[in-house]
Order: C-alpha cells, then structure tokens, then sequence
C-alpha cells in the first residue's frame, strides 16, 4: 500500500553520476543527488560552480556526457526563470500575460490568488514592481499544479522584507502543492533559513545537508568563508546578483560589504 509519508517522500529526479563538460571542458563532474517530492532544496555555489548547466540537465534541456538524469513517470514540472524580458511597448496584463501559457483565464486568476497578487491581474505587467513581477513569475510556475518547481534566482531585484515575504511563500506552496522544490540562489543567509536541503556545488558536490551542517562543511568554508549567522542578515542597503554593495541609484560601492561571504 503506497501511503501519504511514502509519496512525500520519494524521488522525482534522480541523478546518478552525472558529467558535461563542453568543448572538452568539464563544467560538472560525477553529480550523484536526488531530489525528492515535498522537500526544498537550495543549490549554492560560486560564479562558474555549474549551476545553470545543472539546471538544464534537470529540466531536460541538456543530455549528460554520461552518468543518467531519471526522472520519475509522475513529474511535472514548474519553472520559474531568473529573469524575463518583456517588451515595454507590448499592452499585455498580468493575467494575459499568464495566460500565454495556454491555461484559461479563472485557473491565471487562481494561480494569481495563491501568491497574493490578485488585485494586479488588470495592471500591465511592464508596471509590476521587483517582488510583484517575481510573484507574477512564481503564479506562471505553478499554473499547472506541478509537483516540482525549479526556481532561478526567485527573489532577484527584491529588497530584504520582500525576499523573506517570497521565501515564505515559497515554503507555503511547497506543502499546499505537496511539491519537491530546487531554488538556486546567490544569498547565503537568507535562504538557509528557508530551505529543507543545502546542495553546495562547485563543478562537482563539495557537501550537501542540511543548512546548519553544510555550514559548517570544511568544503563550504573553503568557498564561502566562515558564516556567523545564516538566519539573520539585516541592512540597509542593497546588493547586486554577484553580491556587490550598490548606492540608491545602483552603482556599485567598491571597498563595502556585509559579511555574506
């Protein structure tokens, strides 16, 4: 008898020593992980780490060297890119925008619902702000229930109250879908607080766990530095993707940083 726990609980990819490497450089080498139905799963890593060609392979867009992606017969697939570019000039509301995805207007308006933005179905999505578009981008993902949802970079060009917002959310869909969900992401505190399974990657898998045990992984301390705090990072400025501090009107300030690293 298959029972709830049991569903919950299994996997729905599977990697199993996993390489690619292009113009016969290695970009990942022997990737052996699964991830698993109602569990998330965050994938950190430095800049080259290979994350974008994992997530590729995951997604079914790219084919290994050798090694196998296996996903499981039931998985359906939700996806939410880094960022999308959308033609200012196009008039396009963010209920039609959702609605090029070939689903029906009420099912927009409910995906629309689940993540709080209800009221900005008629807005023209050129108009959403960072964490409205990215909830915008989050509805899109999950307009067809889907058991896993693959998450680029979910709270990009969103301030600090907003990304924890989105961090909740996320949490919050992940146990009303009963879905596996992979969020790659770039901030090291934060999303630690936020996550069931830390993937740390860097052309292959230094540690995975945890977030309080891969934390303390000398292999991620190699990268990333000693971290004294991953659940609370609080300040009053803002950072670039990469992690630079930027002024108000986005210029980098060289010599300043908080202690993500």
């Amino acid at each position: 008898m298959i029972t709830r726990e049991k569903i919950m609980n299994s996997p729905l990819i599977t990697l199993d020593r996993v390489n690619k490497a292009f113009a016969e450089r290695p970009v990942l080498q022997n990737i052996s992980m699964q991830l698993m139905q109602g569990e998330i799963t965050t994938l950190i890593g430095p800049n080259g780490a290979g994350k974008s060609t994992l997530v590729k392979l995951i997604l079914g867009l790219l084919k290994p060297d050798s090694g196998s992606v296996s996903p499981a017969p039931q998985l359906n697939i939700g996806y939410m890119p880094q960022k999308i570019s959308i033609d200012p000039s196009l008039p396009i509301s963010t209920c039609r925008f959702l609605q090029l995805a070939n689903t029906s207007h009420k099912t927009c308006h409910q995906a629309l619902e689940m993540v709080g933005i209800s009221h900005l179905a008629k807005s023209p999505i050129q108009t959403l702000s960072g964490g409205e578009l990215q909830r915008a981008l989050l509805a899109r993902a999950i307009l067809r229930k889907p058991n896993f949802l693959v998450l680029d970079e979910p709270v990009q060009g969103v301030d600090v109250t907003g990304q924890n917002a989105l961090y909740k959310m996320i949490g919050e869909l992940s146990k009303s879908l009963n879905c596996g969900v992979l969020m790659v992401s770039h901030d090291l505190h934060l999303v630690m607080s936020a996550t069931d399974k830390v993937i740390c990657l860097n052309q292959h898998i230094c540690c995975q766990g945890r977030p309080e045990q891969v934390t303390q992984d000398p292999a991620y301390i190699n990268i990333f530095g000693q971290t004294t705090s991953i659940y609370a990072h609080q300040h009053d400025h803002q950072h670039s993707i990469h992690g630079e501090v930027l002024d108000d009107l986005g210029v980098h300030q060289h010599g300043e940083g908080c202690n993500h690293d």
